[in-house]
């Protein structure tokens, strides 16, 4: 094996996994460690550059970076990386004197952004502060899109999400609300120097069974349904209520129901329940609340009486996996299951829909009607226009939008700069010893194990009543600060000096984990099997020295280090060092 060339920035950049694993790249142990020194604002402002609305995510957000979570290692149970977001939102200050300034004087550039969702306010975000002149349309009455629309208050408090949106709205953005753009061709027309397209994916689907017609106005689309209660055009709904799919739109749609005088309220979805889409917490939710999840159930009827809906029939399935892991559902044979319903609500997938984009402007499409775009650059064919969010490759979440958002910003900077789009700027990388003494460092490096800690929540009785009451409290300061120091610091990074090393063996004595190995040098494939431990998680990389006087190198498995320190502790010469890695991902401007 070659040497590990640890001044490449993504190779600590993969070490840090929550950080790798969150799409638009949060340096998370540091906003962490902000949060134990109760430094709330500086944790919220580290978490701001980076994913743009901590106090949303840090209720709503998918959490990809809570599986990557180094504590699994330890224990069954990740850090609370998103409840933690929270925490610092929740506890911040006046953050205003943090924001970035607006040029008074514009660089005479003029962007136009469609949609005003978490992808384009991103967009914003990035652009205005480099004096850009932003123009955004949207179909609401203001900005947010499917944050404001399609997640309930009792999940996202209004005041929360008009906090973070104005935060950008107020970057002197012009802006042109109530407004559906019906043609890119006019927009462009404009002379915009750009064109930002994010628009999500705003149309459900439906399924068109026997009885559908019949049934007429009792069967709607979840998302235009959660949408009709966001803006108060709905206000109750029949008591009993099937809500068909397994994603987080149904559980916010059966969740709502319960809100909204459902009283029979059940999911049937046809995929077995650990298949589902939804992610766990939201299950977890709404079968806390008392809503039954019935799954391997496939839709076949609606049935009607005296030509109204009286339920549907439902056919019971099996799954079964191929050597791939491919499902099939398969047919028990069983008889078909008949549910009542007073009115059922569609929340199986939602598509994109772009009749207002012109086929003749030189954008291109491609499979299932969708813009060809760029998955790096994020732009389209035409030069001009940029995609990102749910409306580039369709229905992803919040955190992946905001990626979208920040990359494409970069290109629109790139583009009316003259520059290309493909010479994407590096990000910026630092790595600074946290020494402070012989056996001293500047953070807390005790593993423990410790059991996360459970968010409480308001009482069933009043959540039910109150679609605006949020479920969620959230942790308080001390619970914040426990739950803060679980993590395990996995951005400081165990930094290997081979002129210091007299091959003592001392760190692969103390070692908790076993990951250090001193071992003749061999191919990747053979050095895995003859580590102290074997490496078996061939995703993560083996950091490999140069060869040591004996002719042997230092191997260590960065997937089951846990950054304890005890190395550098032990070391007699220094050969081991803690140094703090800080990522920031690309933004616009960072030339």
């Amino acid at each position: 094996m070659k040497p590990t060339d640890i001044k490449n920035p993504e190779y600590f950049h993969k070490v840090v996994d929550c950080q790798y694993a969150c799409p638009a790249h949060t340096p998370v142990p540091e906003y962490i460690r902000l949060i134990a020194t109760q430094r709330y604002s500086d944790a919220y402002m580290v978490n701001w550059q980076s994913n743009v609305f901590p106090g949303i995510l840090g209720r709503t957000c998918d959490r990809p970076c809570e599986p990557a979570c180094r504590r699994v290692r330890v224990e069954e149970e990740p850090v609370a990386i998103c409840r933690l977001k929270r925490v610092a939102a929740d506890n911040k200050g006046d953050i205003s004197e943090f924001l970035p300034e607006i040029p008074k004087k514009k660089n005479g550039k003029h962007i136009a952004l469609i949609g005003a969702g978490p992808a384009s306010l991103t967009v914003a975000r990035d652009l205005a502060p480099l004096g850009y002149s932003i123009d955004i349309y949207d179909n609401q009455f203001t900005g947010g899109g499917m944050m404001r629309s399609q997640i309930p208050s009792f999940r996202l408090p209004v005041g929360v999400l008009d906090e973070e949106v104005n935060y950008i709205l107020n970057m002197g953005v012009a802006t042109t609300f109530d407004t559906q753009v019906e043609s890119l061709k006019e927009i462009l027309d404009k002379d915009y120097d750009a064109v930002f397209v994010g628009t999500g994916a705003p149309r459900g689907r439906g399924l068109d069974l026997p009885g559908l017609e019949e049934a007429g106005d009792k069967v709607h689309l979840g998302i235009d349904w959660l949408s009709s209660v966001a803006f108060e055009h709905v206000e109750s709904i029949e008591k009993k209520v099937l809500v068909l799919g397994g994603g987080n739109t149904a559980m916010d749609c059966c969740r709502t129901s319960r809100r909204m005088g459902g009283e029979d309220v059940r999911v049937v979805v046809r995929s077995p329940f650990d298949d589902m889409k939804a992610s766990p917490w939201e299950k977890e939710d709404a079968m806390h609340e008392g809503i039954p999840i019935f799954d391997n159930h496939t839709p076949k009827e609606y049935v009607i009486e005296d030509g109204k809906l009286k339920g549907m029939l439902f056919e019971k399935v099996t799954a079964e996996y191929d050597a791939k892991g491919k499902r099939k559902l398969v047919p028990t044979g069983e008889d078909w299951v008949f549910m009542e319903a007073d009115v059922v609500l569609m929340a199986i997938g939602q598509d994109n829909a772009f009749p207002w984009i012109e086929r003749d402007i030189g954008l291109d499409f491609g499979k299932w009607d969708m813009p060809v775009v760029d998955k790096v650059t994020f732009q389209s064919t035409n030069e001009k226009v940029f995609f990102g969010g749910d409306a580039a490759f369709g229905p992803e979440n919040i955190i992946t939008a905001v990626a979208h958002g920040h990359q494409a910003a970069v290109s629109i900077d790139l583009f009316c700069n003259g520059k290309s789009v493909s010479d994407r700027p590096p990000p910026f990388t630092n790595l600074v010893s946290q020494k402070m003494g012989v056996h001293e460092w500047s953070y807390d490096n005790a593993v423990e194990n410790d059991k996360r800690y459970v968010v409480p929540l308001a009482p069933l009785e009043k959540t039910l009543k109150d679609r605006k009451l949020e479920v969620e409290l959230g942790f308080d300061e001390a619970t914040g600060f426990k739950e803060a120091e679980r993590c395990l610091n996995c951005d400081v990074q165990t930094v290997f000096e081979e002129a210091r090393c007299i091959e003592c063996d001392a760190c692969v004595d103390i070692c908790p984990t076993d990951c250090i190995s001193f071992t003749p040098n061999a191919p990747v494939a053979e050095m895995r099997t003859k580590l102290t431990a074997p490496a078996k998680n061939t995703e993560q990389d083996l950091y490999v020295s140069h060869i040591l006087p004996t002719k042997r190198v230092m191997v260590k498995d960065e997937d089951v280090c846990l950054h304890c320190g005890l190395c550098a502790e032990r070391c007699p010469t220094a050969a081991w060092d803690m140094q703090q890695f800080m990522y920031n991902v690309t933004k616009a401007g960072q030339q």
